[in-house]
This record gives C-alpha cells, structure tokens and sequence, in this order.
C-alpha cells in the first residue's frame, strides 16, 4: 500500500462519485419527507456513503495486482456468505438475501459482484494465452455457476442477471473467440423455456404485467405512478420537495428502486439529463482507465466496474419509463441501499487502483 498513490488518483471520477452520492441524498430526503419510519434514511445513506468512501480511497492506494493471488481465498468467501445468508438470512417480501450483523444489516449477493468481479477476471487474465480453448470457457463457466444458482435461488432475479451480463460482457472485452460468445449467446435463448419454468410466480407475473398491462392493472400500479410523475416533470420540473406523486405518497419505494420518477418530476428533463450525464461521465472516465491499464487484470476490474454501472443505469430507467419489467435493481449511488451504495464505492475504488498503478514502478 502506497500512500503516496493518493496523489495519482483521477480526482475528476471521484468527484462525479462524490456529487451522485450527495445527489442521491437531496433526492432521498425529498422522497422520505413526511414518511414515518423513512425520515432518517437521508442521513443514512450519507453515514454508508462515508463509510464507502473511506473504503474507496483504502482501495485505491492498494496495488489491484496483489488480489490475484487472494483469488480462491475471495470466492470461497463468496460462496460461504451466500449459504450463510441461505441458512441465517433474514426473509423479506419473500426474498432472503439479508445477514444481520446486529449493528448492521448486509446483503451478501451486493458484495458478491465485487469479489466475483476479480476472481472472474483474474481467471481469464491468467489465461489470456488460452482464450481460444473449450476448457478456458468451461472453467469459467464452473466458477460462476454456484454463486449465480446462490443468489437466484435467495430469489434475486436482478443481481442473477447482472451478474450474467458482467460475465459475458468480461469474455468480450478478453477476446474470447466470436464463435464461443455466439455460442453462449444461442444457450442462453434456448434455455429461457427452462428459466421461465423456474421462476417465482412473482417474477412471472411482472414479466406478463410488462408484455400486456392490461392482465394485472394492480400490479402495474406503481409503473403508471412513475410514467406519470416522469411526464409531469417538463423541462425544469415542479421543483425540489414539490412534486406530487412522491410527496403525496402516490409513489410507492419511491427513495430505492423508483427514486428516478421524483428526480424527473422534481428537477424535470434538464435535472434528469444533468444526472445522466454525470453517469456517462463516470462511465467514461471507467473506460478510459481499462484502456490505459497496464494488463489484463486491470484492463478486466476497470472495464468489469463500467459495465456493472452501465447495466444498473440502464435496467433501472428502463423500468421506471415503462421499456423494460420491473427488477429489484437500484438507481447506483442515488437510490437508498446501504450495501449496494457501499459495494459500488468499493467498486470504484478498485477502478482508482488500476489507474493509480497503471506504470511500471507505480
């Protein structure tokens, strides 16, 4: 560990990171105003962005190349937790993927995406001469099943194919051959008859709300209250703390999973747009520091971190404007969500690391 290294860290991503966290602090604490239970949650998601951010800069001056070795060591971890949370986990709206700690409440299959995140990558880095070979893909493949059956079985269907999306997103950026990737990709259609026949009712019937809304009018509920509160934003909204479908608890989980309807409904398109171009600035920044990284590993944790983001921003808008079924997937760094905003930070220190040694002697 370095501590010098602080010096060399991308002070421009860390400050966009810094400005969605307090961001989605304001948005917070106008979702949760005047919601009993729900009024401290502001302040909590600034005490666990602390907490992120205090781990992000440990990260960051930690050399990234020194987890490789912690590889196996980190997935059994992974895999330990998750049968914990199997065993001990607490229940909630029928899903179990909560450990509590006493002080504090974690969920496992949030922490999973960072440890998994490095030992898939360090597993297709060490094998960088071998991309072309069967064997490489179906020792992947054998290390990312048991945590992906894990979480899909708590159920959690959202983080499952996050997971999905990061892995097959990390074979692409490797340069696994073309015919292997269309290859997973024709398995993967032809086992949705398979996945379908698997899936908790619940997550059946919002994919059939989705495709025909007509058949549940109650379950689609809080889509329209979302679509309605997006659409009555305009251009610069009705203003901060003064919309109606979040202050007149129309809106349901309204600071998590559908906190970007308030932020459309009270800062309108242009405080919506400010918001995502502060993702893609993040997102970019992300880019830039794989393509500058000094190996595979790297290239893999900083490319790894950008397409967690990517397929959270874009699954989460998706379904709070109505172009894709409702998952459990937070908005990152703005919706409420102790271990997630944790993990994200986390994430983004691991990204900090690649670029603070991205040159030799770094």
């Amino acid at each position: 560990m370095n501590l010098h290294a602080w010096r060399r860290l991308d002070w421009a991503l860390l400050g966009a990171v810094l400005a969605l966290v307090l961001f989605g602090a304001a948005m917070i604490d106008s979702a949760t105003v005047n919601s009993p239970g729900l009024e401290d949650y502001a302040r909590r998601h600034l005490i666990f962005g602390a907490m992120g951010v205090v781990l992000l800069l440990l990260l960051a001056v930690f050399d990234y190349r020194l987890l490789g070795p912690l590889q196996w060591p980190l997935y059994a971890l992974t895999i330990a937790l998750l049968l914990l949370v199997d065993a001990t986990g607490e229940v909630r709206g029928g899903a179990q993927r909560w450990l509590n700690l006493g002080v504090i409440e974690v969920q496992p299959s949030e922490l999973g995406k960072g440890l998994l995140l490095i030992v898939l990558s360090h597993h297709l880095a060490q094998r960088r001469d071998r991309l072309n070979r069967l064997t490489t893909l179906v020792e992947y493949a054998l290390i990312l099943f048991p945590p992906l059956a894990l979480i899909y079985a708590q159920p959690d269907l959202g983080t499952t194919i996050s997971l999905l999306f990061l892995a097959g997103g990390l074979l692409f950026i490797a340069g696994v051959p073309w015919r292997y990737i269309i290859g997973l990709a024709v398995a993967t259609v032809l086992s949705f008859p398979l996945v379908w026949a698997s899936l908790d009712d619940y997550m059946r019937r919002r994919v059939l709300v989705f495709l025909n809304p007509n058949t549940d009018p109650q379950a689609v509920y809080n889509v329209k209250q979302a679509l309605i509160a997006v659409g009555s934003g305009g251009l610069v909204g009705k203003g901060y703390k003064l919309g109606t479908q979040s202050q007149l608890h129309f809106l349901r989980v309204r600071h998590t999973d559908f906190i970007f309807p308030v932020i459309a409904e009270e800062l309108g398109f242009l405080g919506s747009l400010v918001l995502l171009a502060l993702f893609f600035f993040v997102l970019y920044r992300l880019l830039r520091i794989s393509l500058a990284a000094r190996d595979m590993f790297g290239r893999l944790l900083a490319a790894g971190v950008a397409l967690i983001l990517f397929f959270q921003i874009f699954v989460n808008v998706g379904m709070n404007v109505g172009l894709l079924p409702v998952t459990g997937i937070p908005l990152p760094f703005v919706s409420y969500g102790g271990s997630h905003l944790v993990t994200m930070l986390a994430l983004i220190g691991l990204a900090q690391s690649v670029h603070v040694y991205r040159r030799p002697g770094g």
